[in-house]
């Protein structure tokens, strides 16, 4: 009897020892698979660059060139005003006497700050300064360009009229041509300096860069310079007279910055600061000389050829049009291989 009850119990016991060692590995198995799934998952996240926007929105950094009366204190306030609320940081790019390019020594210095300035992340960098490429100097980060561009004319006689009489942005500040009462039309007529058709060299060479060549007034080579960035290197190109399809195509492609700013631009005070307080537009005999200067058609010619890049690019923002139906555009992946 007792080996029956020893043998019993010798039996009770490696049932339950076999019972626990495979309670024990099927919760092993469970663990660890779960673990690989875990592991497999974190491998997708990391290799799916559709997964990794947070990560891109959180280091981005645009660079908002602006070129003096094109718009840009509208644009700029509007980034002010929202950058607390999308937690950015804007920084205003100051350069000594107004210049509007860089020594060598402050270039690469230039590019080393922007790219290792962590704390400053994500970040809308503005001022007036002339297209610098990042890539030239080897690092392995390149910001996101955007600008707006003004007709030639129209923002010659703004200029114009703008030293002379000041804005509504700061009106009580006294401007370098105060007191002087001559109209454009009347510049043009006496061949002045001020309304000399060599004053619209300037959004040329800020889309041309730091080369010598782009800052000669009438340069073939600086004008086709300045297309090329446009097109390669800018991320996106506004023209001022539509500086809200411009503010909705940004809001629309890079909301991490700029969410909410089409609605803040139309309804806030924003969207009309920095109007010339005085401007008188020009004659038609005035518009006729100034039109036949080689400095003026070629001004002209990137504002048209800009205006272009805008309207392909507007269009396409968010919804196409096939068979008399509009659809939202849509991408994806498909015939992944290996399986």
């Amino acid at each position: 009897m007792m080996k029956m009850i020893c043998k019993n119990k010798s039996s009770l016991l490696f049932l339950m020892l076999v019972t626990s060692l495979s309670l024990f590995l099927y919760w092993f198995s469970l663990l660890y698979l779960a673990n690989k799934h875990v592991n497999y998952a974190k491998l997708a996240h990391k290799d799916d660059p559709m997964k990794r926007g947070s990560d891109f929105d959180e280091k981005l950094v645009v660079i908002y060139n602006r070129i003096p009366k094109t718009g840009s204190t509208s644009f700029i306030n509007l980034a002010y005003d929202l950058c607390k609320k999308n937690k950015f940081h804007v920084l205003h790019i100051n350069v000594t006497a107004n210049m509007h390019v860089l020594s060598l020594q402050n270039q690469i210095d230039f590019v080393r700050n922007i790219t290792h300035w962590n704390e400053m992340k994500p970040a809308l960098y503005h001022g007036h300064m002339a297209y610098l490429d990042f890539s030239k100097f080897s690092m392995p980060f390149k910001p996101i360009y955007v600008n707006l561009i003004r007709k030639p004319l129209d923002r010659l006689v703004s200029y114009y009229y703008f030293l002379r009489y000041g804005d509504n942005f700061r009106p009580n500040l006294v401007r370098k041509k105060a007191g002087d009462k001559m109209t454009f039309d009347e510049c043009v007529e006496k061949k002045q300096p001020d309304c000399d058709p060599k004053n619209m060299w300037l959004q040329i060479p800020f889309f041309c860069g730091h080369a010598a060549e782009c800052w000669i007034p009438g340069n073939e080579w600086a004008l086709n310079q300045a297309k090329q960035n446009l097109v390669n290197n800018y991320f996106l190109v506004g023209v001022t007279e539509q500086m809200e399809d411009f503010i909705n195509l940004l809001e629309l492609s890079l909301p991490r910055m700029f969410n909410g700013t089409l609605d803040h631009y139309l309804n806030s005070s924003k969207s009309h600061l920095r109007q010339t307080a005085s401007k008188i537009q020009p004659t038609g005999k005035t518009i006729s000389d100034i039109t036949k200067s080689p400095i003026w058609k070629m001004e002209n010619d990137l504002y048209e050829f800009a205006l272009q890049q805008f309207h392909f690019l507007y269009k396409l923002r968010s919804n196409i049009r096939l068979q008399g139906k509009n659809f939202s555009q849509k991408y994806f992946y498909e015939k992944i291989r290996p399986k």
